[in-house]
């Protein structure tokens, strides 16, 4: 455990207030990145032992969002947890944990855990010359510019298109205010397939925060990055699967293919007619035998092979475990290489 949820919650009860960190800065007490469903549920555990919580939850917000430490019982400081004599170190918390360490959580993935709803917005107030709003956008490679109020209220969106129309319509438009269209906007905890609506049509979203603040803009090139970004460790493991399958499809017979099941599992067994009945595991179990994997006729370090295809297998079940966040970069170039040396395998294979 890392100290400091100790200390933090020693801090609570003493009726201080902890400094708020980043989401990312509290993964690193753990030596993590991501928030991966086993360091999830390892660090709930701690919080629960020390009796304390995050607000917002960490699993929930951006990565880089900042979260403060509250008391599991509540915001304010419970006087269960004071000490009964001065100098007396107040009881922990008692541990709560499920037996089966199942937490039940927030299952939507919110448009506020994209980094674009997170880093801030540039804006313009009504009352500028459309040639500067213009030159921001031209000099910022923006499409569309918020149009606000000193105190943070929209009131609307100067956009190529709005400058565009009136332009070819022949109506002057020498101020922002006479240029802008109506803006359209989703709160920070709309969940990110329900905003992909208001994106398509519309081409971005305003994001407004918990606080009712603008936070960020999600535009569809953002949309385009982040699902690039989610979807193509989805799509290498998929070519990696078929490229593993053309190897050994046609080299084992079903009853040979099902020796690669654990042998208890009767069901198992029966349901394995081809080589796509097989998983990941089932994949290595096969080719680590030496006899099956002389079958493959193949000049390639049989330990080797497994031992990556094994690494891949790991990234798989991160991966199916879609999450925003997203995999490391070392684990995607991994799938990348991996893809890559299955591609010039099955090229001299022929």
């Amino acid at each position: 455990m890392d100290s400091r949820i100790g200390s933090i919650a020693n801090e609570l009860r003493a009726g201080q207030t902890p400094p708020e960190v980043s989401v990312r800065t509290f993964l690193g007490w753990f030596d993590a990145q991501r928030r991966r469903y086993r360091i999830v549920q390892n660090i709930r555990d701690e919080l629960a032992k020390e009796g304390v919580r995050t607000v917002p939850d960490f699993e929930t917000v951006w990565i880089d969002a900042p979260i403060r430490f509250v008391l599991s019982e509540g915001d304010g400081v419970s006087a269960s947890f004071e000490p009964k004599t001065p100098g007396e170190s107040p009881p922990k918390a008692p541990e709560t944990v499920a037996p089966n360490r199942w937490e039940s959580r927030e299952v939507t993935y919110k448009v506020g855990r994209l980094a674009a709803a997170n880093q801030g917005i540039v804006s313009v107030p009504p009352d500028k010359p459309v040639a500067q709003a213009v030159t921001i956008m031209m000099l910022r490679g923006f499409s569309q510019l918020p149009v606000m109020t000193d105190d943070g209220a929209v009131l609307g969106m100067l956009s190529w298109r709005s400058v565009g129309t009136r332009m070819v319509l022949n109506r002057a438009a020498p101020l922002v205010r006479d240029a802008m269209e109506p803006h359209h906007e989703v709160r920070s905890d709309v969940s990110i397939f329900d905003a992909i609506q208001a994106i398509v049509a519309n081409d971005y979203v305003l994001v407004r925060g918990a606080d009712g603040r603008i936070t960020g803009i999600v535009t569809a090139n953002d949309l385009s990055l982040q699902f690039h970004d989610l979807t193509e460790p989805f799509l290498l493991l998929g070519e990696i699967e078929n490229l593993v399958r053309n190897l050994i499809g046609n080299v084992f017979s079903a009853d040979e293919l099902k020796t690669a099941c654990n042998p208890a599992d009767a069901s198992r067994v029966a349901y394995v007619e081809t080589v796509a009945d097989l998983s990941f595991g089932e994949y290595i179990r096969l080719l680590q035998l030496p006899p099956n994997w002389s079958r493959l006729a193949i000049n390639i370090e049989r330990d080797v092979f497994c031992q990556s295809l094994d690494a891949v297998r790991k990234i798989r079940n991160d991966v199916m475990h879609f999450d925003p966040d997203g995999i490391e970069p070392e684990e995607l170039q991994q799938l990348r290489q991996f893809t890559r040396f299955m591609r010039q395998l099955a090229s001299a294979r022929g």
